[in-house]
């Protein structure tokens, strides 16, 4: 594998623990963040302190698109500024609620990920061997924290799977330090990742 595939496969990883944690916030919400066009302008606008030219900036449009989307004038956004509204919206929407799922989950309460990976630890021709495999597991408060933080502090996209391949090694093939502590254990691939708080 070349260095840019491994690049892109890097990058396709944090991209897919990102969306984890954005649904499993999503799954916390008491209320419903707001749907329409106007609606989520008019509350994203509210986090940039009325400022329309940096809530145009931060979606990538003009600042007369942002106006016209206030105003009411334009109501139908396109494919990207609609997935722009709704993932800043929702980045935005009941920080308090996210904010207390984290802590619990750091402290007390631990992660549930579940994902669709390859996972390789042992030779091949063993029942160790690496092969793709659907997991769902426990994770420990204390691997919840770090991932936590490494996410909410921007981590790199090379720390943030380190710190999710940990997690699940630990609490999955090495049982919490059981019989096999020093277990390497490769995590790549991923298809598919789920977090739950």
């Amino acid at each position: 594998m070349s260095d840019e595939e491994k690049a892109q496969q890097a990058a396709w990883t944090r991209t897919k623990i990102m969306e984890g944690f954005a649904l499993a916030e999503r799954a916390l919400f008491t209320r419903p963040a707001p749907k329409s066009a106007r609606a989520q302008m008019k509350f994203l606008r509210k986090w940039e302190k009325g400022s329309t030219k940096a809530l145009a900036e931060r979606l990538g449009v003009s600042r007369k698109t942002v106006q016209r989307y206030l105003s009411g004038a334009s109501t139908k956004p396109n494919k990207r500024l609609k997935e722009a509204l709704v993932q800043e919206t929702e980045s935005e929407w009941q920080p308090q609620v996210r904010a207390q799922a984290r802590q619990r989950a750091a402290s007390s309460g631990g992660l549930v990920i579940s994902c669709r990976a390859y996972f390789g630890l042992g030779p091949e021709g063993t029942s160790d061997a690496g092969r793709v495999r659907d997991i769902t597991v426990a994770v420990t408060p204390s691997y919840a924290a770090a991932i936590i933080a490494a996410q909410e502090e921007g981590a790199t996209q090379s720390d943030l799977h380190d710190a999710v391949a940990e997690a699940i090694a630990d609490a999955y093939f090495r049982q919490g330090g059981g019989g096999r502590a020093g277990l390497e254990v490769k995590f790549a691939d991923v298809e598919w990742l789920n977090i739950r708080f």
